[in-house]
């Protein structure tokens, strides 16, 4: 049998999930180890909902089998299970484990689900360890054929109920606490909005101003790729500092006030004019519910945003904002990760991926050195 692996990560780093920074922070452990000496993975939790043709929302709720070390003929999500490492792991990623675990606790195919969004992060605590739980909610096709995995459900009771036979056995059966909450709060919501959400645009329907996020780890040219698109269409950019209240560190070796130098001199040099920029610093809270209204505090009003990160994209999606289309080039190549691991190998063609004058900029905040010492002192712990 294959070893599960899975995506693994230190208490400490959990918050940093919030803010969507996943491959940075997670890290292989073969799963019977990871359960062995108690370190926190990532899993999933999918809830499943199907519209009838006499437009009533029925719920897919799955009952643990009796043999099941956890929760055992508990009812529960309508599919759960960890997530397998992979390098440089996304929201992307993760989704396809939560269509995955419904494959094969449902057998419902790929092709039979209409829509899967992202809803929130959960910190869960179960016999073994701590998980963080991903949980997803999935639109399916009505009809779907369903074939409950017998290994792992008790296949009677594991089906799709109505929004009354689910109040009814979330009062009176052994439901995992969990998966008992967002049960209880999707009966009590508008089921069908969640999956036919209106972009916002504003009254006169303009799309002048555009959001651009990033955390500019340094400033490189798929960064000023991406501001000259936005500009070609936008009358005005704001541009939002991503996780500015960190700094020296592996991740973030660079302040707030460095990156800020950074764009104003790459946007000096090109000759773009003041009027056309504003920059914010945001820093995180570590929430991904409350994400989004505490960016949109602080940077005010726009028409669309413009983001390549999935997690980013996703949160303002469910918030209903306008999601500009993904733009960039050669995402490995001038990817700030990239960047600082050359420099820290002390590969000199790093010079080639950002503008000269943000180059002078971090040998003049002597970053170069800063990266390398934070790198030597990562290996070494």
């Amino acid at each position: 049998m294959e070893k599960e692996i899975l995506a693994c990560i230190e208490d400490e780093n959990i918050k940093y999930l919030h803010s969507g920074q996943i491959s940075k922070y997670v890290f292989p452990l073969e799963r019977t180890e990871a359960h062995k000496k108690r370190i926190s993975h990532l899993i999933i939790r999918i809830f499943i909902m199907a519209i009838t043709p006499d437009n009533k929302i029925i719920y897919l709720v799955q009952k643990r089998g009796k043999n099941k070390k956890s929760y055992p003929e508990f009812y529960t999500d309508s599919a759960s299970g960890h997530v397998i490492y992979k390098p440089n792991l996304e929201l992307s990623d993760i989704k396809e484990n939560a269509i995955r675990e419904l494959e094969e606790e449902f057998d419902i195919s790929p092709n039979s689900i209409k829509k899967i969004i992202f809803h929130d992060l959960n910190t869960e605590q179960d016999i073994f360890t701590k998980e963080v739980a991903y949980i997803f909610f999935g639109l399916v096709e009505y009809p779907v054929k369903l074939k409950p995995n017998p290994k792992e459900l008790e296949i009677n009771e594991s089906r799709f109920y109505s929004k009354k036979e689910l109040e009814n056995l979330l009062s009176n059966e052994k439901a995992v606490d969990y998966s008992k909450k967002i049960w209880k709060d999707l009966i009590h919501t508008d089921a069908l909005s969640l999956f036919e959400k209106n972009q916002k645009t504003n009254k006169s329907g303009s799309q002048d101003v555009a959001l651009f996020i990033g955390r500019f780890q340094p400033l490189h040219h798929g960064h000023i790729y991406v501001i000259y698109r936005i500009l070609e269409t936008h009358k005005k950019l704001k541009i939002g500092i991503g996780s500015s209240q960190l700094s020296k560190t592996k991740n973030d070796p660079f302040t707030s006030e460095e990156r800020i130098k950074f764009i104003k001199s790459a946007f000096e040099k090109r000759k773009i004019s003041k009027n056309r920029f504003e920059i914010y610093e945001i820093p995180d809270i570590f929430n991904a519910q409350k994400w989004v209204d505490h960016v949109v505090s602080i940077v005010g009003d726009f028409d669309v945003i413009y983001s390549n990160s999935d997690w980013v994209r996703q949160l303002f999606r469910n918030k209903n904002y306008l999601v500009g289309k993904k733009l960039g080039i050669f995402k490995k190549k001038y990817n700030a990760s990239n960047i600082r691991k050359l420099i820290s190998r002390k590969k000199k063609n790093w010079t080639n991926l950002v503008p000269k004058e943000v180059a002078n900029l971090m040998i003049e905040f002597k970053g170069i050195e800063r990266i390398q010492s934070l790198y030597e002192i990562s290996e070494e712990a």
